[in-house]
């Protein structure tokens, strides 16, 4: 048997069907070597030697053909018909012949098929030939051209552009197509112009439209008329006279169909019909092609196979009737920019096979496939005819000339299954010419029923979308079709492009990498300049061109150039690209004659600067006296509030200064200044929705009087305020607060509004916090105290003090009694639990917090500090009473207390019933702890096994998950024992205690890590550790209940 190789498990499939049984086909799955991305890998001194490296992920299959190539004799690469393809089947000869795979009686093949049927395999089969070496030339050129490019540009930019990201040979070009394109829509300025039209009628009563063209006897160009009142004296001329018809001319047309689908244009039309990117697109079409349903989808010609041109025919023929055939068949023919990619057009393998005949697709290969389908067949069809008629209205005395136009579709030919789309919208001329007129006769009057000035103005370019760019690209011989995806992908990849309503916008981080490259290599970013050289590498294809003399001019005007940059500074770089920038940066305009005068301090010099993120921005020559910024594009938020000192917006009565200014978190306002007295002067922020222009003296005075006093609230006196907190504006009575929804209101809400307001929350419901009414009070306990019912979120429940005790099923709250209830409070209530020892022990308790929180050089973050139980207090240290503990298991008791009646004491740990605070929210932290733990374990396991696996030749990789494995036993070890807790945990505020209070120490924390794994890797002991967490008193795993520990809220340090 004959080992076939291709690319793809599914182009495999696919072919194996068709071989049968005498051929063994594996897939190479792509490229099975290429250049290390390290600098070095192409050698310009030792004529462009170039060092290949096996991708460990392709180890395997290169093993695997292989194996097969040793039972076999015969070896057929039959991978794509491109350049790439060749490549593909050129690395993977070379492979196996150094592994000694392919020997000198291997018989080597090589066959290429535009169509995945048995019809094309098998011709395919028959035809074999040898690898192609000038297609190989040709992609070993473009390899090393974008290797050095890569790799010589790209530790430029990081030098002297901070955040800049690799450089690309075409990728460079395209950004430079969409970066100008932005500057040119920047720097657009609109150009009004005025049309006017009127609504004729015939003498039957018929209207139409008609527009003016020629006004006192000369013809409008675009802009005669440039004012309303210009328009206005154009109406008035219209409206005086008479009109009649002075000549009416129909002329026959036709429209031919659109030639099928290339690379190109499919991309072109996938976006515009169905928003599809250009590597969605052909990702779509590869798949399709490997199931056998198109031919090749990476090809520059446009041609039709003959029998694919008379299957087409016969389809026309039996679905739309003789009148849609053409006489003679179509043919299309392009000049191809590089033969080698000129394969047949895309189209479906089968024209019989129309959408609705087809099986299961995916719903993207389904749209693709009906728009290939129907653009081969209406290639295939008759032009559609048209009658287009023109009529010319005059006034009597020559002054006034419309004209109307409309065309009637006479034959729809193609256009019944296919039209073309359109990169723009449809433009005012096509509407026109769509139209359908009424009959209108040569001489006879045209009665005015309006006449109508319209005012426009002219609009920029549009932005480019990816078909647009891809189109352009072509325009320019930039690119090919296998490199048209990749392109548009990688500069989106690389964070130089965004994509927002399918429309590309450069970002700071392209324009400035594009300013940098169009001023130290403009030679690499002109247009003619890559595509001449796309020229010269098709040259080598075809064996005109010696590729590495194209390597060698390319590279001795390129290292020139890179030679210049060596000892730029970045300060240098900078101020080079301002010069190239400032007409877009600082446009000069009679409002601001001196654009780069800092608009705060009015003597610094505004310049481009870089973030170390990579971004750019607009900042003052005197920083750090004066810190204005603002971004590239527009003006900084605030304007001149952005400032250091703000901007003045007046004085109060005691002549403080009153500023707007721009804090981290958005505008406030501020009276007067720091100084060593009043460190901190007294501020109020400006709400979202206010906008800040509305904010003058009068407000800002407002807003820093804020809280404002509404009044007494009608039932209680309490005061009713308004005021501006960290969640926006809101009301407040007592303890409850509403918020306001228009900021506006803090500063005018009356009485009624807020009693609406607060009665709104109170229907709302009171949320966390609020104090819950009790069912029915009991009385008092003999230690003192209410004892009282309450509802709870598991059933009814009686509580002392901390003490809840949940009411047995068989007893309604409505009929408990005092006596049952103290009952029940004293089998939940602690040991040695009196009156009088909560005194001291409140004392103790709160000691340890408070001691924190007036330590010296603390400082405390309240609006992002989660809240930490209290330290370790004796009083939680006390055992547990063996009335909690050892209670008589009863069926009516919850399942809590169930588990509470084995012997787990845990002395040491606070009482999960009177200390609730060390045990709420444990449990989702403790998985989100885990979480965090798992990606530390991968971020470190992983690269190390990877490593292990290289150094050991790929013989590591067998280890690779004990390796990993072994990461986690090591790191969850070390952590527990070192601070009772991991990194994941201590993030989470949570750790590990032994039943005596203390921490773990090494050998019970590898315990805990060894039975932790055993729980994870084994599902029944998994099931069993999460009923425990669930269910126990103190939410205890498996290894918890074996090691007696326990997951306690971290308590602060």
């Amino acid at each position: 048997m004959a080992v076939v190789v291709v690319e793809s498990p599914a182009k495999a499939k696919t072919i194996n069907k068709y071989l049968g049984d005498d051929y063994t086909v594996l897939a190479s799955y792509g490229h099975v070597r290429d250049l290390p991305s390290k600098d070095g890998s192409v050698d310009p001194d030792h004529d462009f030697e170039m060092l290949w490296e096996v991708a460990p992920e392709s180890q395997k299959h290169v093993r695997a053909i292989a194996e097969a190539l040793k039972n076999d004799s015969k070896l057929i690469l039959a991978t794509d018909p491109d350049r790439e393809g060749e490549a593909i089947s050129w690395h993977l000869l070379e492979t196996l012949t150094r592994r000694k795979a392919v020997r000198k009686d291997t018989d080597v093949e090589r066959v290429v098929f535009n169509a995945i049927t048995r019809n094309a395999v098998t011709t395919a089969m028959a035809q074999p030939r040898k690898i192609d070496q000038a297609l190989v030339d040709a992609y070993l050129a473009r390899r090393a051209l974008d290797y050095l490019v890569g790799f010589r540009l790209s530790p430029v930019l990081w030098r002297k552009l901070p955040g800049a990201k690799s450089a690309g040979r075409v990728q460079s070009v395209a950004l430079r197509l969409i970066v100008e394109r932005e500057m040119e829509i920047e720097a657009f300025r609109a150009r009004e112009y005025w049309t006017v039209s009127a609504v004729l009628a015939t003498p039957r009563g018929q209207e139409y439209v008609a527009r003016l063209v020629s006004l006192a006897g000369r013809k409008l160009d675009k802009f005669d008329l440039d004012t309303a009142s210009a328009a206005e004296m154009a109406v008035a001329a219209v409206a005086s006279r008479g009109l009649s018809v002075r000549a009416v001319e129909a002329k026959p047309a036709t429209r031919n169909p659109a030639a099928p689908f290339m690379t190109s244009t499919l991309q072109q039309e996938a976006s515009r019909k169905f928003g599809m990117g250009a590597r969605q697109t052909m990702s779509t079409a590869q798949r399709l092609y490997e199931a056998g349903h198109i031919t090749y989808m990476r090809t520059d010609g446009i041609d039709m196979a003959p029998e694919a041109v008379m299957a087409a025919r016969d389809v026309i023929k039996a679905r739309y009737g003789e009148a849609y055939v053409p006489k003679s068949p179509r043919m299309y023919k392009n000049k191809a920019k590089n033969a080698q990619e000129a394969h047949e057009c895309i189209r479906p393998t089968d024209m019989g096979q129309d959408p609705s005949r087809m099986g299961a697709l995916e719903p993207d290969q389904r749209k693709l496939y009906d728009l290939i389908w129907k653009r081969s067949v209406a290639s295939q069809m008759e032009a559609a005819r048209f009658e287009r008629t023109t009529v010319e209205i005059e006034s009597a005395d020559g002054q006034v000339g419309l004209r109307a136009t409309g065309q009637v579709v006479t034959f729809d030919g193609f256009l019944k299954v296919y039209m073309e789309g359109r990169d723009e919208d449809l433009i005012e001329s096509d509407d026109e010419d769509e139209r359908r007129l009424p009959q209108i006769m040569h001489g006879e009057r045209a009665d005015k029923r309006s006449v109508t000035p319209e005012q426009h103005f002219t609009q920029p370019p549009p932005r480019y979308t990816e078909a647009t760019l891809v189109k352009r690209m072509e325009e320019l011989g930039i690119g090919r079709p296998s490199t048209y995806a990749s392109i548009v992908s990688t500069i989106q990849e690389r964070d130089y492009v965004r994509k927002e309503g399918n429309r590309l916008f450069p970002e700071d981080k392209g324009r400035l990498v594009t300013a940098f490259l169009v001023t130290y290599f403009r030679r690499c970013l002109d247009y003619d300049f890559t595509a001449d050289l796309e020229t010269d590498l098709d040259k080598v294809t075809t064996g005109e061109e010696d590729w590495k003399g194209l390597l060698a001019r390319f590279w001795r005007d390129f290292s020139a150039a890179l030679g210049e940059t060596a000892e730029l500074r970045i300060t240098d770089v900078l101020d080079k690209i301002n010069e190239v920038l400032e007409p877009h940066l600082f446009p000069a305009t009679p409002e601001d004659p001196e654009p780069r005068r800092c608009k705060v301090c009015g003597d610094g010099r505004l310049s481009l600067r870089t973030a170390r993120s990579g971004g750019a921005f607009i900042g003052c020559s005197n920083y750090p006296e004066c810190r204005y910024t603002r971004p590239l594009a527009g003006e900084a938020e605030g304007g001149e509030a952005a400032g250091p000192d703000g901007k003045l917006l007046g004085h109060d009565e005691a002549g403080l200064p009153v500023t707007l200014r721009v804090g981290p978190y958005g505008l406030y306002v501020q009276l007067g200044e720091a100084t060593a007295e009043a460190p901190k002067p007294k501020r109020a922020s400006i709400p979202k929705g206010m906008d800040p222009a509305d904010v003058d003296l009068a407000r800002a005075l407002a807003m820093l009087s804020l809280p404002r006093l509404i009044g007494a609230h009608p039932e209680d006196g309490a005061p009713v305020e308004a005021s501006i907190g960290r969640f926006g504006p809101y009301v407040k009575h007592g303890k409850v607060y509403a918020n306001l929804k228009d900021p506006e209101e803090v500063l005018t809400i009356g009485m009624n509004r807020a009693m609406e307001v607060l009665a709104q929350k109170a229907a709302r419901g009171a949320g966390r916090g609020a104090a819950v009414a009790p069912l029915r009070e009991l009385g008092e306990h003999p230690d003192g105290g209410a004892v009282a019912v309450f509802a709870g979120r598991y059933g009814p429940y009686v509580k002392w003090e901390k003490v809840n005790a949940t009411l047995p099923k068989e007893t309604p709250p409505e009929e408990v009694t005092l006596a049952q209830a103290l009952e029940l409070i004293a089998a939940k209530k602690p040991a040695g639990k009196r009156r009088a020892a909560p005194k001291a022990a409140a004392k103790a308790k709160p000691a340890a917090p408070k001691a924190a929180a007036k330590a010296p050089g603390r400082r405390r973050r309240v609006a992002r500090q989660r809240p930490r139980a209290a330290p370790l207090a004796p009083s939680a240290r006390a055992p547990i009473s063996d009335a909690g503990r050892n209670h008589p298991v009863r069926p009516d008791l919850p399942m809590s207390q169930f588990f509470d009646a084995f012997p787990f004491a845990m002395p040491g740990l606070p009482n999960p019933d009177l200390d609730r605070q060390f045990y709420d929210g444990v449990q989702p932290r403790r998985l989100a702890a885990w979480v965090v733990d798992v990606l530390i374990v991968l971020a470190v396991g992983v690269p190390a096994a990877l490593f292990f696996g290289l150094a050991t030749l790929g013989l590591g990789f067998l280890l690779f998950p004990l390796i990993v494995m072994g990461v986690g036993f090591v790191y969850r070890t070390a952590t527990i024992a070192s601070g009772s807790a991991t990194w994941g945990m201590r993030l989470m505020g949570i750790e590990l205690r032994r039943a005596d209070g203390s921490r773990l120490d090494l050998t019970t924390a590898a315990l805990h890590t060894l039975l932790y794994t055993v729980a994870i890797g084994l599902v029944a002991v998994q099931a069993l550790s999460i009923v425990g967490m669930l269910a126990t008193r103190y939410g205890q795993g498996l290894p918890d209940l074996v090691l007696r520990t326990a997951m306690i809220n971290r308590p602060a340090d």
